[in-house]
Order: C-alpha cells, then sequence, then structure tokens
C-alpha cells in the first residue's frame, strides 16, 4: 500500500469506523454491513493549518446572531411545497431518494422549470445524462427558462468553480453517488466518496445561502445506498415511493428540520410528467365496488391532511394446511394480529382462511386507525355481508378488542362529510369529544363486538 494511506472499514448503515472487519457494527448491530475503504494519512501539514484556522475561529452568543432570511421560495407545486414545509428554505440541502425510474429526476427537473419561470438563477448538475438525453426529457415536460443552466459533470472540484462562477441560488445534484473527490482514492458511490461528497456540498450550502437538492439511489432494503450519516448530515429526506408500473406516487418526508415529517405529497404521473394531486381521497376511491362484501372506506391521517381510501379483504377457506396471508399496503403482521384478536375476542374461525388484504390505489399506509376499516372488511368478507357506501369507519384496535381513540377525528369526519358519507363509525371516546355532525350520522363503538353487530 502507497505511504501514507491506510486501510479502514466502514458500517455502510451508520457511518461507524473500524481498523478491522467486523460481523456486527457496534453502533447501530447490524450484521455484514462493513466495507473496506482506504484513505489518505493526514500530512502535518495540514494538521498545522487545521490548528491555525482553531485559533481564528470566532464564538457568539445567540442574541448577536442576525437573521440574514427567513423567507421560503415557493416550487409552485403546492405538494412538494407541503412537505418541505412551506417551501425552500435557503441554504438548506434536501436529500430526494426512491426506486429507479419512479420519477425523483422529473419531479427535480419540474421544480427547475417552475423556479426558471420566476427569474431564479438554478443549476442542474447531472452525472448520469448527458446534456442532450436532459433536453429530450425537458421538452416532453415543457417550456424552460434562460435562468436555467445545465452542466454535465462528476468532479467536485469542477462543479465548485462553476458554482463560485456562476453563483445560482438553487442546484441540483443527480445523483450522489455519481459524485466524486480526487481527495479520496476510492471509486465513485463508495462509502467513502459519499461521504466526502455530501460534506463539500454542505459546505457549499450553508457558506454561500445556496439550496441543493440531492438525488439518491436506494437499495433493495428501500433506504438510501451509501452511508447512513447522509441522511444525517442534510437538512431535509425526501422519499419518493409507489410502484413506477402505477399511475400516483406518494412524496414522503422523513426528515426535515424546517417543518413536519408527517406530511406528503401525493403525484398522478403522466406523459407529460407529473401532476399533483390536489383531491387524493376522490382519486383513491374512484372505481369502488358496489354492493360487495370485503371493502370498506377508511380514513388516514397524514400530518394535517385526511386521507380517505378502500380497504378490501378477501377471506375463502384454504385448502391447504397453511393458510395463506397476503397484505399488500399496509402492514402484513398487523394484518395477523388482527386476525389474532377477532379469532379470540369474536370467536371467528379464521385459523382454516386464507386472507388477502389490499389498499387500493397502490398507497401504503400503516396508521393505526386504519385497523378498524381491515378488521370491517375482513368480518364483512368471511359473512359475506357487504357494508353500506356511503358509511365511513376509522379507529385503533387493541388486543383485548377495544376501539382505542385516534387523533384529529373532527377532521376526518368533516373530510368525509365533505365527500358524501352519511353514516361514521368511530370510537366511543372521540363521538362523546365530538358535537353533533350536521349531514353525517356518528355511531361509536367501545368494542368489537359493537362494531360487527352494527353490520346485522
Amino acid at each position: 500500500m502507497a505511504k501514507g494511506k491506510t486501510s479502514i472499514f466502514f458500517c455502510q448503515s451508520c457511518g461507524y469506523e473500524s481498523s478491522k472487519w467486523m460481523g456486527q457494527c457496534p453502533g447501530c448491530k447490524e450484521w455484514n454491513t462493513f466495507v473496506e475503504e482506504v484513505v489518505d494519512k493526514k500530512s502535518a501539514g495540514t494538521l498545522a493549518k487545521q490548528k491555525a484556522t482553531a485559533s481564528e475561529a470566532k464564538v457568539l452568543p445567540l442574541s448577536q446572531i442576525e437573521m440574514t432570511y427567513d423567507k421560503r421560495v415557493s416550487t409552485d407545486m403546492k405538494e412538494l411545497d407541503r412537505v418541505l414545509g412551506g417551501g425552500i428554505v435557503q441554504g438548506s440541502m434536501v436529500l430526494v431518494g426512491g426506486d429507479p425510474g419512479i420519477g425523483k429526476s422529473t419531479l427535480l427537473l419540474q421544480v427547475c422549470r417552475n423556479l426558471s419561470e420566476h427569474n431564479i438563477k438554478v443549476l442542474y448538475i447531472s452525472g448520469e445524462e448527458s446534456l442532450q438525453q436532459i433536453k429530450i426529457r425537458a421538452e416532453r415536460i415543457g417550456n424552460f427558462g434562460d435562468s436555467l443552466k445545465l452542466l454535465c459533470e462528476t468532479n467536485l472540484d469542477t462543479i465548485k468553480a462553476v458554482i463560485d462562477r456562476e453563483k445560482p441560488q438553487i442546484v441540483v445534484i443527480d445523483s450522489i453517488q455519481t459524485m466524486f473527490n480526487e481527495e479520496v482514492s476510492s471509486a465513485p458511490g463508495s462509502v467513502s466518496q459519499v461521504r466526502e461528497s455530501t460534506g463539500v456540498l454542505m459546505q457549499i450550502a450553508k457558506g454561500m445561502g445556496i439550496s441543493i437538492f440531492i438525488v439518491g439511489h436506494v437499495t433493495k432494503e428501500g433506504v438510501v445506498a451509501g452511508p447512513r450519516v447522509l441522511e444525517h448530515m442534510v437538512d431535509t429526506v425526501l422519499y419518493f415511493e409507489g410502484d413506477r408500473h402505477a399511475a400516483y406516487r406518494i412524496l414522503r418526508g422523513v426528515k426535515n428540520r424546517f417543518g413536519s415529517t408527517n406530511e406528503i405529497g401525493v403525484f398522478e404521473m403522466r406523459q407529460d410528467g407529473l401532476v399533483e394531486v390536489e383531491n387524493p381521497s376522490e382519486y383513491m376511491l374512484s372505481g369502488k365496488p358496489e354492493g360487495a362484501s370485503g371493502s370498506v372506506v377508511a380514513c388516514s391521517m397524514e400530518g394535517t391532511r385526511p386521507i380517505l381510501l378502500e380497504v378490501q379483504a378477501l377471506v375463502c377457506h384454504s385448502n391447504f394446511g397453511i393458510p395463506r396471508r397476503t397484505a399488500a399496503g399496509t402492514d402484513f403482521n398487523r394484518v395477523n394480529l388482527l386476525m389474532a384478536v377477532l379469532e379470540k375476542r369474536l370467536g371467528l374461525k379464521l385459523g382454516d382462511c386464507d386472507a388477502y388484504v389490499n389498499i387500493a390505489g397502490g398507497i401504503k399506509m400503516n396508521e393505526p386507525a386504519i385497523d378498524l376499516g381491515i378488521v370491517l372488511a375482513l368480518i364483512s368478507s368471511y359473512k359475506d355481508k357487504p357494508i353500506d357506501e356511503k358509511t365511513i369507519c376509522f379507529g385503533e384496535v387493541g388486543l383485548s378488542g377495544e376501539v382505542r381513540a385516534v387523533n384529529m377525528a373532527e377532521q376526518r369526519v368533516q373530510e368525509a362529510k365533505k365527500l358524501g358519507f352519511e353514516v361514521c363509525i368511530l370510537p366511543e371516546v372521540c363521538r362523546k369529544s365530538m358535537t353533533e355532525v350536521k349531514g353525517i350520522r356518528l355511531v361509536g363503538v367501545s368494542n368489537l363486538l359493537d362494531a360487527m353487530n352494527y353490520l346485522k
């Protein structure tokens, strides 16, 4: 090995460093996550320079720090602004992750188009596509202003020089796995390169007040490829979810230093790009079957937005010794738990039945408030009794069969009333705390037996 270089092992999940390989990471307790990287040792001149810089560093009390900016920049996409917390914060770093082909680059290119129409200087840096390829994709979206500049480059030194020269307000990096720093000897996409490249971009964002969007590839487990420290370094982490063969996409914030992490944005993929879905409930309920058993509408909350969705269940006797259970769009283990509660508390013999639960529309929901919807759909399919189409439900189900209260019950009921529902099955605790709502009948249930009796 060359002089001045050493071999260090990094954990791909949390960034833990070790001088030797270990099967389990002491930091995050993950197995088989250590990879070997070659790093350069710091010279004596570099250490002396760091000491001189540290001696010149200034310390200020909080009261003397002045706010140079507090205004957010709107992207002209309400769904994206909602997830970001109201718009783009100056000097922030946003990481956008998602499966290949889900629409990450299309989303950011549309944001660049909207910003360029307001004469905001945007620099789009691509390490995966040529200028001609970006042009082909851009023509499908629409017309772009001259304030959008394109650059095909992967060398961070060159990128930093271009940013210093152009001084854009917004920078898009597509993608972080293709960028490389010449000071790091490892290959692009490695743990060291991703961490160091993100560190350089973070210094540019904070030092020059430039908002930077970073596109990150994801692994087969659905997390951003590279070290976990990448998500800790950025200000906001957004995940683009959904089946790339389906029309709808969900933009979900999992980390946001400037807003809530409970908000989601809903988009529909069309030929001319992504289109915002301002009323997701109406789209999720389109095509709902009439008079079919095993189908019920439930209400889930994503941040401050109530979303109505159709919960479908199919229960049939199994021809094998071990029944099959499948869940699409919700937690598989949660479905098994609720089926065990039905068998124990209501005496339904589901042990020899196959059960299939699906959230229609390709959306994923794991909020406990849809427990009552899953339970009622299972009971409806098992007894082959349809639930009235104008009925909606929400509530958390406990292991004792009780229906527990959920938050923001009044907003859920108002959304159901707006879409024309006439009956709402909700926890009795929530019903007592609410005033009567005209146009919709509130049915309070304390346990699963009350809910099943309503279906008779």
